[in-house]
């Protein structure tokens, strides 16, 4: 099986030999490069990340089930490759919804990587978003805190992926089970994006957003 061109080395490798440093560097480059959005502005952001949101889920669901057809061995091989660009789905989506509410210029590493591995790696992340009144502030992380961060959260996906990669080998159901937990898994990070947004709307602006990373 030929790998897309635009895949990194890293994430090439057969699922089952997948060590946590190649998933490490996989999320590293899916966080540090943010997409320009592909939205605007608009005076009822709920209902637009609503669509937008559904419209990420379908696509990361069709996405994610084609590349488990394959059967055995390769259907092995696309399971990093899935993943990856699942991510650049949801990458585009978060950019966007942060756009539909004004808050593009926001956006960083740190805010990219809450949004999408809140829901997987939940006391990981704890501390990177922190409460303060009513509102929920993203702490800018330090290069070290970073690389701590992304090795702890590779570890536990390169997890999940030896926990899932045996649905490669029935292609019809198992295209079915990874096409719904995409669609899951595309929604829980739009959620983790509003609702950081939802927290932050009266006080966007403030000192406490912190400067934009690059």
């Amino acid at each position: 099986m030929r790998r897309p061109a635009s895949l990194p080395v890293a994430v090439t490798a057969a699922a089952g030999g997948t060590p946590a440093r190649d998933v490490e560097g996989a999320i590293e480059r899916v966080i540090s490069d943010i997409p320009a959005a592909r939205t605007h502005e608009v005076a009822d952001p709920d209902t637009a990340a609503g669509r937008i949101a559904r419209d990420a889920a379908q696509k990361a669901a069709l996405l994610s089930g084609s590349l488990a057809l394959p059967p055995g061995p390769f259907g092995m091989l696309t399971v990093l490759p899935d993943i990856y660009l699942i991510w650049k789905v949801q990458r585009q989506m978060v950019a966007d919804i942060f756009a539909l509410y004004g808050r593009e210029a926001e956006l960083t590493r740190s805010h990219m990587l809450y949004c999408l591995f809140r829901h997987l790696a939940s006391q990981v992340l704890r501390d990177v978003a922190v409460r303060a009144g009513q509102r929920v502030v993203v702490q800018q992380l330090t290069a070290g805190a970073m690389k701590t961060m992304l090795s702890t959260i590779g570890v536990k996906i390169s997890q999940r992926i030896a926990g899932s990669a045996a649905s490669r080998w029935v292609p019809v159901a198992g295209a079915a089970v990874v096409g719904a937990y995409a669609y899951w898994d595309t929604q829980q990070v739009a959620r983790t994006a509003q609702r950081l947004l939802e927290s932050t709307a009266a006080t966007a602006g403030t000192p406490g957003a912190g400067p934009r990373e690059r």
